[in-house]
């Protein structure tokens, strides 16, 4: 497959090729809106740095149980069952995510345009945002699979054409995460550094990819150097913490092998400037519930939205 010129982040390639450092800023606020918003500069220092933020009881326990009722009425919903964004674990028919949750209800929707949520947004990319993608990860006790080791950003790159590293996670756990259940494991640094993958992207990949991801994976030398170099930090705590996490940073998780169910809502955000083009693997784009092109008007802030109304 012939690389594009325009292409700044090679990846799905014939061959392996050396990784290299990143080319885009990891905070893209500079000078005075660098300081202009709810991240503090040690804060900040600590995204560049690691590559990620960890905050505890960002939502209240009422406002997490309204959002596991909604959940619960979405597992016995027929329709969501049968929905393409809705996958399943491989060989089951357990939930693995529900993808475009945000467009299942105004209580979801409400959350993504929550200014705590969006000035951070603002801060972190620079400039206005829309919602790249959303998703509810599962993982019931005993039986929830994990998610291989990857970086966000080769899939989005390769399989939905976003051109640069601009865009971020916000995660809010519905559950507790503990040691035990499977939390989101993230090797710090690494979003510093672009590691291209081997080999060539069938069309229609999402479909097995997203019940086990083996395409668009670092190889195992450059995972043994990276974890070796940085460590693994688990981002464990209790119902209603936010992880915030830049695209690009290596993460996953284990299999859920304690009697402990695991939840947690994922909203990506990305930079009006950075819209998605043609997928830079050549394939067609993926749907839009994995790669949003239809909405991408910038999101407006609501103060303090009523996050337990019904809906």
């Amino acid at each position: 497959m012939d690389t594009r010129t325009d292409d700044f982040y090679p990846t799905r390639l014939e061959r392996p090729v050396p990784s290299f450092e990143r080319k885009d800023p990891v905070i893209h606020s500079q000078g005075a809106d660098r300081s202009n918003g709810p991240l503090s500069e040690s804060e900040l220092e600590q995204y560049e740095r690691n590559g990620f933020l960890v905050f505890n009881n960002f939502l209240d326990r009422e406002t997490v149980q309204r959002f596991r009722e909604d959940l619960r009425n979405y597992e016995d919903d027929e329709s969501i069952l049968r929905s393409e964004g809705t996958i399943t674990e491989p060989g089951k028919q357990e939930i693995r995510s529900i993808f475009g949750i945000h467009e299942l209800s105004d209580r979801f929707d409400r959350l993504t345009r929550d200014r705590r949520i969006l000035d951070m947004v603002h801060q972190l990319l620079g400039s206005d945002a829309y919602i790249h993608q959303s998703r509810i990860n599962y993982k019931p006790g005993f039986n929830g699979k994990g998610f291989n080791w990857h970086s966000d950003f080769e899939t989005w790159h390769a399989e939905d054409g976003m051109p640069r590293m601009r865009a971020v996670s916000f995660s809010i756990s519905l559950t507790d995460n503990n040691p035990f259940n499977g939390p989101l494991m993230l090797v710090p640094g690494t979003h510093k550094t672009w590691f291209p993958c081997v080999g060539r992207t069938p069309e229609d990949n999402y479909q097995s990819s997203l019940k086990n991801q083996e395409l668009g994976v670092p190889s195992q030398k450059d995972l043994d150097r990276m974890i070796r170099e940085n460590g693994i930090e688990s981002a464990t705590g209790g119902a209603g913490s936010l992880i915030i996490f830049e695209c690009n940073v290596m993460h996953g998780s284990n299999a859920n092998m304690s009697p402990w169910p695991r939840s947690n809502l994922f909203f990506v955000y990305n930079s009006v400037e950075n819209k998605l083009e043609q997928p830079y693997c050549g394939n067609r784009a993926r749907p839009d519930f994995l790669g949003n092109r239809t909405h991408t008007e910038p999101l407006v802030p609501i103060d303090s939205p009523d996050l337990r109304e019904t809906g």
